[in-house]
């Protein structure tokens, strides 16, 4: 099977540093990797430009990361899968292929690993190692996550691209979600592949600048009213996730000592 790795990026070049160097010591080396620069000011480009093997995509202004997106999974028109994925990461050995014998083994049309988020404060391939012998066999049906996850071309064949109206960022990972399961694709988080995920430092850094519209709002604003989400349907999906995740966590500590969905927070690691 012939894999791309779609990555957008706008500035934070050392964390794009450190993601480019665990893909090159994880992955095949015909594994396609694409990065989209929406154009950075900082190191990024220059960073880049020294990377061996990369295909990079540059665009003159932040043009969002359904986009971005959306020129990744163009310039690998020979992929069979699709891996997108934040820059803010750390890989594991053995990421990339638990998520493909996942899919293949379950026939997902999309597949997410197991992620830890929050301070980087363990050691990272022992845990992973440990994480995956116990997780291996932990599936979460439905769920996926838009820091990493795996597309089978027919998907996109099937269901279309990335919607470009979402702005700058959020909710087109959500809708694309959707769209899949409604099209009737298996959806599903392994525990057979884990990463760290530091935790939205794009978006962070972006939410500081000033004069930045509030893209967010807007975003979840055009997600409720395409797909009719009233307050009712709001409330009731709302406590249908929270309960569903719930019993994931409490089934997943139960048998393996931890959930698909980890965190730092406050001090302690907290599972979700």
């Amino acid at each position: 099977m012939k894999v791309a790795i779609v990555i957008p990026v706008l500035n934070q070049w050392h964390y794009t540093r450190d993601c480019l160097n665990d893909l090159a010591a994880t992955v095949p080396p015909a594994t396609r990797i694409i990065v989209v620069d929406n154009a950075s000011t900082d190191e990024t480009r220059a960073g880049l430009a020294r990377q061996a093997g990369l295909t990079v995509v540059s665009n003159p202004e932040n043009l969002g990361c359904a986009k971005a997106w959306n020129q990744g999974v163009a310039a690998a028109p020979e992929a069979d899968a699709i891996v997108v994925l934040n820059n803010d990461v750390r890989l594991a050995a053995g990421w990339l292929e638990g998520l493909l014998a996942f899919a293949a083994a379950e026939d997902a049309g999309i597949a997410s690993p197991g992620i830890r988020e929050g301070e980087l404060n363990y050691d990272f391939s022992a845990y992973a190692r440990a994480y995956t012998a116990a997780m291996r066999d932990t599936v979460r049906w439905g769920a996926a996550n838009g820091i990493c996850f795996l597309v089978q071309r027919r998907v996109f064949n099937q269901v279309g691209m990335f919607d470009e109206n979402f702005r700058i960022g959020q909710f087109e990972d959500a809708d694309f979600f959707r769209r899949t399961r409604l099209a009737g694709f298996r959806l599903g988080s392994t525990g057979r592949s884990f990463l760290h995920h530091f935790g939205s430092i794009t978006q962070n850094a972006l939410r500081r600048q000033p004069g930045v519209r509030p893209y967010e709002a807007e975003n979840r604003a055009y997600f409720r009213a395409k797909w009719r989400l009233g307050w009712f349907r709001r409330r009731w999906d709302r406590w249908v996730a929270k309960t569903q995740t719930a019993r994931w966590s409490r089934r997943e500590r139960s048998h393996c000592g931890h959930t698909l969905h980890e965190k730092w927070l406050a001090g302690r690691l907290q599972y979700f």
